[in-house]
């Protein structure tokens, strides 16, 4: 019950996850991201376990439509349950399979990929790819949060979204940015947004903070000097 959008930025090295859901903390289970690696979602019946096994993958070497074939060959029996997309620093990849719920599958464009099940209609995935292509000269985050909005706009789900979440990574082992929504009743694409425009001015701090303590700005909290 989930639309997403993976991507990799080739200007900026970073990659990322965005995708809304009708179930709760959708991120947690299903954005799988690496530094310098690439990016997985994992979604419909989800299997956690295929995520850090793909990001294993392109770490090694492997191309996405390689990585994407390895997870639906690890799924087993489960694999008509799953529904996978891989980006590295090449062409994306997806796996969306036989039982996949409602109008369910997948598209792939330069430097992204959209998968989907339970849409509301056929429109959602090109949305997503659109709306994320719009704009290549802005940071991959923001790419990202407006395809999502795009998707939501065009339909979503058959249902009410209620979690969002998103994922990028960077230089830096740790994510760049980890923002997840894991309830909303209403609006949990607009939550996200909300965190995204808190985080985002601020975010190349944090990462000055971890690595260069007495260059960073101040925290501009009571008692820092």
């Amino acid at each position: 019950m989930t639309f997403s959008v993976i991507a990799h930025c080739p200007r900026s090295g970073q990659f990322g996850v965005v995708l809304a859901s009708s179930s709760p903390a959708v991120a947690a289970r299903c954005a799988h991201g690496r530094a310098g690696v690439g990016a997985v979602a994992t979604q419909n019946v989800t299997d956690p376990r295929l995520g850090p096994l793909g990001l294993d993958l392109l770490a090694r070497g492997f191309g996405a439509p390689a990585v994407v074939d390895a997870l639906a060959a690890a799924a087993g029996d489960a694999a008509p349950w799953r529904q996978v997309s891989v980006i590295g620093a090449g062409p994306g990849a997806a796996f969306s399979g036989a039982r996949a719920l409602g109008r369910n599958g997948h598209e792939i464009a330069a430097h992204a990929v959209a998968a989907g099940n339970m849409l509301a209609n056929d429109r959602v995935l090109p949305a997503l790819l659109a709306a994320f292509a719009a704009h290549p000269t802005a940071m991959l985050g923001e790419r990202l949060i407006a395809a999502l909005e795009a998707g939501l706009a065009a339909g979503g789900e058959q249902g009410p979204v209620h979690s969002a979440g998103l994922l990028v990574v960077a230089d830096q082992p740790w994510p760049l940015a980890d923002l997840r929504v894991d309830w909303h009743d209403t609006a949990p694409v607009a939550a996200l947004r909300a965190l995204w425009d808190v985080w985002q001015p601020q975010m190349a701090d944090y990462v000055t903070r971890a690595l260069d303590p007495a260059a960073a700005p101040s925290y501009g909290v009571p008692g820092d000097a």
